[in-house]
């Protein structure tokens, strides 16, 4: 990468969330200087002249969209109007907003469920709009979708640099650990944490604990996007999957956590609550091919989520 593109502006959407800081933090190990992430107060990215306004008046040269509204299957399954307008508006806005004031590259941050429920597995790029998505969180998925095939069809007409990438299920520093609305690795920290604080006898997880999926440590996918910024446009595909190639049991993952957590009690799977997709593995042949591979294993990085799980919530 040229140091011309250290010192440009470059813009983290979402900077403030657990993918964006990630990111951010790895661009400031690779020297970059002039980072711009304003936080939602500063700028409300689902407010399509704040967001055309401060991408002409800062000219950034790389934008990086890693805000969204996330969350777990009771979250998308309670709240999917917002979730697909929140989603919606805040990528539009983003990647319009960013060929109108002429950026060099744009990255556009998916999520593996865009991909239909029963496609084959490993999944690839190719799955997508084969088959029907997930019920359970169809909004989130139809709006990143649609974001994605901008990039792809505004890359075509006009030449730009735009393209997306599609992360499997992401953990980490900063992680979102609310009781319902979390994702399960996250929501299983807090649960086996506090049962442990409680001497509670046994903790509860979702379903039959069958669901096979897998999991990447945030830091190891701001090294995939980082990776990618690095590469000419040509040898980049309009989007590609980004995983670890591993996979797991949400039985064995709550048998993990518990140990990590040291909690001494039994685990009860409450099967009257939806298991989601039964299995959700990315084929991620296409980044490895391009010179990527993840660094951290899941154990390990599971350990150091839990010490930042303490540190962030002072226990």
């Amino acid at each position: 990468m040229l140091d011309k593109e250290k010192s440009s502006p470059i813009f983290i959407a979402g900077g403030s969330g657990m993918v964006g800081s990630a990111i951010i933090r790895a661009l400031k190990e690779k020297k970059f200087s002039n980072i711009l992430h304003p936080t939602h107060k500063e700028l409300d990215l689902s407010n399509q002249k704040e967001t055309f306004d401060f991408l002409k008046s800062t000219e950034p040269y790389t934008v990086i969209i890693a805000a969204a509204r996330v969350g777990g299957i009771h979250a998308n399954n309670t709240y999917p109007a917002q979730f697909i307008y929140d989603n919606l508006a805040i990528g539009t806005n983003l990647i319009h907003g960013s060929f109108l004031a002429g950026v060099k590259k744009l990255i556009f941050l998916g999520s593996s469920c865009i991909y239909p429920r029963n496609a084959p597995q490993p999944l690839q790029e190719n799955a997508l709009l084969t088959s029907p998505l997930e019920p359970t969180n169809e909004a989130y998925a139809l709006a990143k979708i649609a974001c994605l095939k901008q990039c792809q069809f505004y890359r075509k007409q006009y030449g730009v640099n735009f393209f997306s990438v599609m992360p499997t299920n992401l953990y980490g520093p900063k992680d979102n650990y609310h009781p319902e609305n979390s994702h399960v690795l996250p929501a299983l920290i807090q649960r086996f944490h506090f049962a442990k604080m409680q001497n509670l006898e046994t903790v509860s997880i979702w379903g039959t604990g069958t669901p096979l999926r897998e999991f990447l440590h945030v830091a190891d996918l701001a090294d995939a996007v980082l990776h990618l910024l690095t590469l000419n446009p040509p040898s980049i595909p309009d989007w590609v999957n980004i995983g670890s190639s591993i996979e797991i049991s949400i039985k064995d993952l709550g048998l993990m956590i518990k140990k990590i957590v040291d909690f001494k009690g039994a685990i009860h799977f409450d099967t009257s609550k939806p298991d989601g997709t039964p299995r959700k593995i990315l084929d991620s042949s296409k980044i490895k091919n391009l010179g990527w591979a993840p660094k951290i294993s899941l154990e390990s990085g599971i350990r150091q989520t839990y010490q930042d799980f303490l540190q962030e919530t002072n226990h």
